[in-house]
């Protein structure tokens, strides 16, 4: 069994002292099979790579390639030459008695077999439908071929550093990653990351230390997994989502100060091209930004089907501690069932340029603002 751990003060980290099974959720495990690089900072799309169990599925792992030695050459014998030559010379007299094929020669006529299926009611064969334009309708198609962006923000390697400001006084820090290419049931798909933390000093009010893996396919740009993290004041949590066969399936541990363990569970149907609250983030930056134009999405959510609609309201200079840059600023709302969902006052600054780097989010809650503004950034 495991046991509830905090120090007299109320403030600090819940630890939970339990062995390994409490981040394991065996349903979500048996669903889906992730392959992510065993070392980020070595790996590469071909590298060793990690299972969701951790197991190696490369065994080359970092050593260098056998190279084999040069086989010595065998003497020709004389009898085997004069034979090959013998061959040699009655394949030429026959090829020189055989006329070559020209484009008079008649070939057999013969419709394949999935033809016959094919043919509408005129005798046309019929060319399987293609949509008109880019899936979903509601989303933008300038910028896009198909699916995927014409200009790829996203880079493996990319690290962008937020440093947290409530009423003024630092709260911590946020870390934005694209890390190396993983697989999902096989299929390439970017793998992002997010992280955050609590000041040293704000700890003492309130402490987080959460951290959150999104998988989303290369192809597609739609999610396949969110995995959570949450390590806080009073609560330790792991969360797993799966969006797989036209449904949200999502699975949630979870030990409280207050309850103990609990455990939930939850599915639904969800519409195609769907993103999850976090790759929204991500998903935010594929598209062309204008002032005055709006852009819109799908994201499924804690059993609901919602519609994301960001609207750039200008452009502007700023300066912070990682520098200064010309940036667009979007105002997100949130739509369930097509009325808005009350979402507070957001303002999300983007980098305007192929990039589209998160600079800056401001969120007017209840009492103050939060404030998380980039203070370091690697391309």
């Amino acid at each position: 069994m495991g046991m509830l751990v905090a120090s007299g003060c109320g403030s600090n980290l819940l630890k939970y002292e339990k062995d390994q099974s409490f981040k394991k959720i065996d349903d979500f495990e048996s669903k889906v099979k992730i392959d992510i690089p065993a070392d980020p900072e070595d790996s590469s799309e071909t590298g060793a790579a990690t299972s969701t169990s951790g197991e190696s599925t490369s065994g080359a792992g970092s050593k260098s390639p056998k190279t084999s030695e040069p086989r010595p050459t065998a003497t020709p014998n004389p009898a085997e030459i004069e034979a090959a030559a013998k061959v040699k010379a009655a394949d030429a007299r026959v090829a020189k008695k055989t006329p070559p094929a020209t484009s008079k020669t008649k070939v057999p006529k013969t419709a394949p077999k999935s033809a016959k299926t094919s043919k509408a009611k005129g005798g046309a064969v019929s060319a399987p439908a293609v949509p008109s334009r880019r899936q979903p309708e509601l989303e933008s198609e300038v910028g896009f071929e198909g699916r995927r962006p014409i200009k790829d923000p996203f880079r493996v390697g990319e690290k962008v550093v937020h440093q947290v400001h409530y009423f003024a006084v630092s709260a911590g820090q946020m870390t934005i990653e694209v890390k190396p290419f993983a697989q999902v049931n096989g299929k390439k798909s970017y793998h992002f990351g997010v992280g955050a933390k609590t000041s040293r000093w704000y700890s003492g009010i309130y402490s987080v230390d959460d951290k959150v893996s999104v998988l989303m396919d290369f192809e597609t740009l739609v999610p396949s997994v969110y995995q959570l993290a949450v390590r806080e004041t009073g609560q330790v949590k792991e969360s797993r989502m799966l969006f797989q066969d036209g449904k949200a399936m999502f699975w949630e541990r979870k030990v409280t100060e207050k309850h103990g363990e609990e455990e939930n569970k939850k599915e639904w149907d969800i519409l195609d091209y769907s993103q999850n609250v976090f790759s929204a983030a991500f998903y935010l930056r594929v598209f062309d930004w204008q002032v005055g134009q709006e852009n819109a999405f799908r994201v499924a959510d804690d059993g609901e089907n919602l519609i994301f609609r960001g609207k750039a309201i200008r452009r502007e200079r700023i300066s912070t501690d990682a520098g200064d840059f010309n940036a667009i600023v979007i105002q997100p709302q949130i739509e369930l069932k097509g009325k808005f969902k009350p979402v507070g006052d957001i303002f999300i600054w983007l980098s305007d340029d192929d990039r589209k780097f998160i600079l800056k989010i401001e969120s007017k809650i209840k009492i103050g603002t939060l404030v998380s503004e980039v203070i370091e950034l690697k391309p």
